[in-house]
């Protein structure tokens, strides 16, 4: 599926870190972040989630994450249960969802953010905890987050230009409360 801005995206269906089956559809008349993680014990991805968890109570009430991993459900409820998200954190580890919306993968791309982002690593790892092993997913998935609208219509698309670069949380919080966010597509 060609994601495109002003376009409707398709019900994603996937088993939920809590044991249960998600559908994307319960979320109508919500303004939603989608956000596409690499593998569950990724320390970018985790503290990613860390951010969003901690910042929740700032989004609106109407607002909506759901984060996607590239991680077997088993090992996804290890690593990631500790974040008592209150959003859904979803296992795709067929990679059904990461084909359909195609997810980039890259090796040179995740080099760069190795060594862009070492001091964020450094941090995850030593001070938050988040140790890249055992890694069960693909190392070189690139972030993908889209950013979709009360009427179900996708308003931004962000793919990162590493495997730590999201949506800033700032332009997060403005989505969730006010619907609003230049209509486009990053695409590093």
């Amino acid at each position: 599926m060609a994601l495109k801005i002003g376009g409707q995206l398709e019900n994603i269906t996937l088993p939920n870190i809590d044991g249960s089956l998600f559908e994307l559809e319960i979320l109508k008349g919500k303004k939603v972040l989608i956000s596409f993680h690499r593998f569950a014990t990724c320390p970018f991805c985790n503290l990613h989630i860390h951010q969003l968890v901690r910042n929740f109570n700032s989004f609106s009430d109407d607002f909506a994450i759901v984060a996607i991993f590239d991680s077997p459900l088993s090992h996804l409820q290890k690593h990631a249960e500790g974040h008592q998200a209150p959003f859904a954190i979803l296992a795709d580890d067929s990679n059904v969802y990461y084909q359909r919306f195609n997810v980039e993968r890259s090796a040179l791309k995740t080099i760069k953010g190795f060594i862009k982002r070492f001091p964020t690593l450094l941090y995850a790892m030593f001070v938050k905890g988040y140790w890249p092993f055992p890694i069960k997913g693909n190392i070189f998935s690139m972030p993908l987050e889209i950013l979709i609208d009360g009427d179900g219509r996708i308003q931004h698309i962000h793919k990162g230009k590493d495997e730590g670069d999201h949506i800033p949380l700032e332009e997060i919080k403005n989505f969730s409360k006010c619907g609003s966010t230049p209509m486009k597509v990053t695409d590093n």
